[in-house]
C-alpha cells in the first residue's frame, strides 16, 4: 500500500487549463472519491496520477517517491475504466492472468494470484466463461479482478458504474466498498454521481473547473459545506437556497426572504446585507418551526419510505421538502412549511459559509 501527494499540479492543453495548482494529500490505504460536475478535470486527474497524462506542472509522489517521469507500468497501481475491455476470444480465466504472463510471472504465482482474486470476487463458477456469456455486473467484477491480481499499491477506477442500471449500480457499489474493507488498498475513485461518492468514500475531494473546492468525509461535506457550490452539489434531493436580505436596527437583525414573512436571526454571523440561507429538503417540515411560511403544493413525487413535495412560495420559488410518506399530499393543497434556525447553513455574498455566532449566556 501506499499514500499519494499532489504539489502544484496542473494541466494545461495550450491555452486551454484543465488543472490548476492543485495540492491534496492521499492517505496510505483510504478510499478517496474524486467527484464534481463534466469537465471538472477529474478524469484528467486521475489519469495524470496513472501516468497516462502528461504532467505540466508540479509533481506527483506515490510512496514518497516523485514519479512524474515514471510510465505507468512502473507505477505499481492498476486501472479500472468505464469500459470493462476484456479480450472476447478468452476466457476469464485468460482474461485475469493475460498482464501477469506478460511479465513473465511463474506460473505457479500466477494460478495463486488469479485464484485468490475470483474467491474475493466471487466468480470462481465463470472461470471458463468467455465475456459474452456474463451479464454486466459479472464483466466488471472481471475488469476489478484483473486490477486485484497485480497486488498493486494503488487501485485507480474511472467512473467503473456508468454503464450499469441502477439497480446492479447499487449492488456494485456494496461490493467495492466490501472489497475495499478485506483488501485496505488505497482506492483513488472518480465518479460524477455524488451519490457513489457519499456510500463509499473515506474522504471526499469536491472539484470544479480544475480546482478543489473542499475535502472531507462525507458527513463533514454534507453537515459543514463551505461554500454554496458544495451545498448544492452534495446532498440528494437538492439543498434548498433562499436569498435573504438584512436590515439591522436597535440591536435587531430582521431577514426578510420573498414569500415568508420577515424573521430574527439572533446569532447572525455577519454584518453583510445580502446572505444567502440554504436548509435541506429533510430539516423542512409541514405544520411547524421556528419559521414557519404558507405554500401550495405544485408537485408530489411518492418514494414509498418518503414522499418529495415541491411547495411553492407566494414568491414563485420553489421549495423541496422531503416527508415521512404517511400523509397523502395531493397537487394544489395550501400548506405551512416551517424549519429551525438551527437548520440553516449561512453563505457570504461571495458564496463563502459563515459560521453562527455563539448565543451569549444571559446573567440570572
Amino acid at each position: 500500500m501506499a499514500g499519494l501527494t499532489l504539489r502544484n499540479v496542473g494541466k494545461r492543453y495550450g491555452a486551454l487549463s484543465i488543472i490548476q495548482g492543485l495540492n491534496l494529500d492521499i492517505h496510505d490505504g483510504e478510499f478517496l472519491v474524486l467527484v464534481g460536475p463534466s469537465g471538472c478535470g477529474k478524469s484528467t486527474l486521475l489519469r495524470m496520477i496513472a501516468g497516462l497524462e502528461e504532467i505540466t506542472d508540479g509533481t506527483v509522489s506515490i510512496g514518497g517517491k516523485i514519479v512524474n517521469d515514471l510510465p505507468a507500468s512502473k507505477r505499481e497501481l492498476s486501472m479500472v475504466f468505464q469500459s470493462y475491455a476484456l479480450y472476447p476470444h478468452m476466457s476469464v480465466r485468460k482474461n485475469l492472468a493475460f498482464g501477469l504472463q506478460n511479465f513473465r510471472m511463474p506460473r505457479a504465482e500466477v494460478d495463486r494470484r488469479v485464484a485468490e482474486a475470483a474467491r474475493i470476487l466471487q466468480i470462481e463458477p465463470l472461470m471458463d466463461r468467455k465475456p459474452r456469456q456474463l451479464s454486466g455486473g459479472q464483466k466488471q467484477r472481471v475488469a476489478i479482478g484483473r486490477a486485484i491480481v497485480r497486488e498493486p499499491q494503488l487501485f485507480l477506477f474511472d467512473e467503473p458504474l456508468s454503464n450499469l442500471d441502477a439497480e446492479l449500480r447499487v449492488q456494485m457499489r456494496a461490493e467495492l466498498a466490501s472489497l475495499y474493507n478485506r483488501l485496505g488498498t488505497t482506492m483513488i475513485y472518480v465518479t460524477h454521481d455524488q451519490v457513489e461518492a457519499m456510500t463509499m468514500a473515506t474522504r471526499i475531494v469536491v472539484l470544479r473547473a480544475g480546482k478543489i473546492e473542499q475535502v472531507g468525509t462525507p458527513q463533514e461535506l454534507y453537515t459543514r459545506p463551505q461554500n454554496l457550490f458544495v451545498a448544492g452539489f452534495i446532498g440528494s434531493p437538492k439543498i434548498n437556497m433562499l436569498q435573504a436580505t438584512v436590515s439591522r436596527a436597535a440591536g435587531r437583525a430582521d431577514v426578510s426572504v420573498p414569500g415568508m414573512p420577515i424573521f430574527q436571526i439572533p446569532n447572525l454571523p455577519t454584518a453583510d446585507p445580502s446572505l444567502t440561507l440554504c436548509v435541506r429538503p429533510s430539516s423542512i417540515r409541514i405544520g411547524s418551526g421556528e419559521v414557519t411560511a404558507p405554500g401550495t403544493i405544485r408537485l408530489v413525487e411518492y418514494l414509498g419510505s418518503e414522499t418529495l413535495l415541491h411547495i411553492a412560495l407566494s414568491s414563485g420559488q420553489t421549495l423541496l421538502v422531503s416527508d415521512s410518506g404517511r400523509q397523502p399530499y395531493r397537487n394544489g393543497d395550501p400548506v405551512t412549511l416551517g424549519f429551525d434556525l438551527s437548520d440553516l447553513h449561512y453563505f457570504d455574498a461571495s458564496g463563502q459559509r459563515v459560521e453562527p455566532l455563539e448565543q451569549e449566556s444571559k446573567v440570572q
